[in-house]
C-alpha cells in the first residue's frame, strides 16, 4: 500500500454488506470515534458491518476491545502465521479468554504463510506456523466459532493440517486466493471462501476461474484493509467503504447482478459468524 495515492472515492452505494474481513487497527482506528468513523463511511456505500482481524497480540486486545465500542462492529483473534513465534503459555491462555468474548465471532487470522519466511526478520518458520495452525484449530473447535485460514503460497501444507487435525465445524479461507483446483477441494468440504479486491486484479486470472465455482452460500466479501485495493485504486488506502469496488467486480465475473452478490454474501455473513 502507498500512503501517496489518495483514497478511492466513496463507490455508489451497495448493500446490504458485510466486511467479512477488515483491520481496522491498521486503517488508523485507535480510538471508539475512529471506529464509528471509518464504519459510518462504510454505511454510506451500503456496508453495515465489518469483522476487524488480529494478527498479533496487541492487535487481539484491541479488536476485541473495539467490538464493543460499535454494534456494526465484530472481532476475530489469533496469531498470524509469521507471528507464530509468539505462541508461549501467556499467549495461549490470554487468547483462549479473548475468544470467549460474545463479540469476537471468530478464531483468526491464522494459517501458513510460505511467502514471508527468508524475506521478512523475524518471520516463524514452517514448523513454528504448523504447530500453531494446529492449536488455533483446537482452539476453533473448542469455542464452537470459524476458524479464518491465512494461506499464502501454501496450498498443500494448508491442507495436510486440516487433515491431520481435522477441521473445525465452520472453516473461512480469507482472501482466497488459489486457482479453481483448490476452490473445488475446499467448496467440496463445505468451506467458505472470502474474496477481496485481488479478484480485480488484471493478473488474477486462475482467482477468476475460482469464484465462478462457489456457491453463494460458501462466498464472503472482504476489503482487508488497508490492503489489497480493488482496481483500478490499487495501491491507495483500503478502508470498508470501498467494498461495493469489490463486489461489482466480482459481480462481472461470475455473471450475477451485484445487488444479489451483496444480499447472498451478507446472508452467509450473518450465518457463519453468527450475527
Amino acid at each position: 500500500m502507498s500512503s501517496k495515492r489518495e483514497p478511492p472515492p466513496l463507490p455508489e452505494p451497495l448493500t446490504p454488506l458485510i466486511d467479512a474481513h477488515t483491520h481496522l487497527d491498521a486503517c488508523g482506528a485507535r480510538t471508539a470515534d475512529d471506529v464509528r468513523a471509518i464504519l459510518d463511511r462504510a454505511g454510506e456505500a451500503g456496508v453495515v458491518a465489518a469483522v476487524t482481524i488480529a494478527d498479533d497480540l496487541d492487535a487481539a486486545r484491541w479488536a476485541a476491545q473495539a467490538a464493543t465500542w460499535d454494534p456494526r462492529v465484530y472481532a476475530a483473534v489469533a496469531l498470524h502465521p509469521t507471528r507464530a513465534n509468539a505462541l508461549n503459555d501467556d499467549a495461549r491462555a490470554e487468547l483462549e479468554q479473548l475468544a470467549g468474548h460474545e463479540r469476537v465471532v471468530a478464531v483468526g487470522e491464522t494459517g501458513m504463510d510460505l511467502y514471508w519466511p527468508g524475506k521478512l526478520d523475524g518471520c516463524a518458520d514452517p514448523s513454528a506456523q504448523r504447530e500453531s495452525f494446529a492449536w488455533h484449530i483446537d482452539l476453533a473447535k473448542r469455542t464452537g466459532k470459524p476458524l479464518m485460514i491465512h494461506n499464502r503460497d501454501a496450498d498443500a501444507e494448508v491442507l495436510d493440517v486440516l487433515r491431520a487435525e481435522g477441521p473445525p465445524e465452520t472453516v473461512i479461507f480469507h482472501c482466497f486466493s488459489s486457482g479453481p483446483e483448490i476452490a473445488r477441494t475446499c467448496v467440496d468440504a463445505g468451506w467458505v471462501l472470502s474474496l477481496s479486491g485481488t479478484v480485480s486484479f488484471k493478473n488474477a486470472r486462475d482467482l477468476r476461474e475460482a469464484a465462478v465455482l462457489i456457491p453463494p452460500d460458501q462466498l464472503l466479501v472482504e476489503t482487508d484493509a488497508p490492503f489489497l485495493t480493488p482496481h483500478p485504486f490499487r495501491g491507495a488506502p483500503n478502508e470498508p467503504y470501498c467494498l461495493p469496488y469489490t463486489v461489482r467486480a466480482l459481480a462481472e465475473v461470475v455473471d450475477r447482478p451485484a445487488e444479489l452478490l451483496a444480499e447472498q454474501s451478507s446472508a452467509t455473513a450473518r450465518r457463519v459468524y453468527g450475527v
